[in-house]
């Protein structure tokens, strides 16, 4: 928009009372903008601006040329705010389902970011297994779903897919943290607490077991990993989860983590990655605070990546 730019040095050279002044406050150079008042000047064929040894004063053409400019800015302001409406990132609303892995610091950490650049988008967000939340997606029920092992459905499409660990939590100064990765077999004899078999990360590892024959000790099991994670730093027992979700602390020392929780990964020849996958209906044109959004978690798992 040249226009506006041009509008811009009329504004401030009438309000600084100087060419000079108002060059240095757009950070041009005075020559740039007297050319361009000239230019004008020249095409309406009157001057705006008496020329004065210590600065300008507007002409009598000059204040409605103002008037004119600033009714301008106006309009300008009003049409972007219109604009930011129909593209609906002033109001507007985000639903998504995700696994429990992505609720715990994924999934709130990008709302909030995307919140600071956009504070009337809200949004609904449902925890569930992949299951329901394909489940939710099929119901129009969510806009997007981020889940750990979907099911296949004619009628999804993914949008992105990252490939995720298994981890074992456990306290700090379990037996197994100095080890910087685990086999399967490490686990066996240790007391466990995991994910009821709803859940992609437990089939993951049921099915893992069986093929290793490794038998893990089984002393609870919960659908919440709230829960999981308190009887690892209560009743100081190993657990499992996707890493997303684990707050990975190779060293114990990272300051976001659960305090006196570490996590530490599988080792893929036991037990394999499995994949992350943020998606959508296929041949749905989602609204656009769910479009934006949905950039952003791709950018975002995309950096995982790098």
């Amino acid at each position: 928009m040249r226009h506006l730019r041009l509008l811009r040095y009329v504004d401030e050279v009438a309000r600084a009372g100087s060419i000079r002044k108002a060059a240095e406050r757009l950070a041009v150079t005075a020559s740039a903008v007297n050319r361009r008042i000239m230019d004008l000047e020249e095409e309406l064929g009157a001057a705006l601006f008496e020329r004065k040894p210590r600065g300008v004063r507007l002409t009598a053409a000059g204040e409605v040329f103002v008037r004119y400019v600033r009714e301008q800015a106006a309009d300008v302001e009003r049409m972007k705010s219109q604009i930011e409406d129909l593209r609906g990132l002033k109001r507007g609303s985000v639903s998504i389902a995700c696994s429990q892995a992505l609720a715990y610091d994924f999934l709130p950490r990008e709302i909030a970011t995307y919140q600071a650049r956009h504070p009337y988008v809200t949004f609904d967000v449902r925890v569930a297994d992949h299951d329901q939340a394909m489940a939710l997606l099929e119901a129009y029920e969510v806009d997007l779903v981020a889940v750990y092992r979907p099911s296949f459905h004619a009628s999804f499409r993914p949008l992105m897919t990252v490939e995720q660990r298994l981890v074992a939590l456990m306290p700090a100064d379990h037996p197994l943290a100095a080890q910087t990765t685990l086999r399967l077999r490490d686990c066996a004899g240790h007391p466990c607490a995991l994910a009821d078999r709803s859940l992609g990360g437990r089939q993951l590892l049921d099915a893992a077991c069986a093929r290793t024959g490794v038998a893990l000790r089984v002393v609870a099991e919960s659908n919440s990993f709230e829960m999981l994670r308190g009887l690892v730093r209560r009743d100081r027992v190993l657990s499992f989860q996707v890493e997303i979700g684990a707050d990975l602390d190779t060293d114990g020392a990272d300051p976001g983590a659960t305090p006196g929780v570490v996590a530490r990964p599988l080792d893929p020849r036991d037990v394999p990655t499995a994949a992350l996958v943020v998606g959508q209906l296929r041949n749905r044109n989602l609204p656009i605070p769910a479009a934006v959004f949905v950039e952003q978690l791709v950018r975002a798992i995309d950096a995982m990546r790098a």
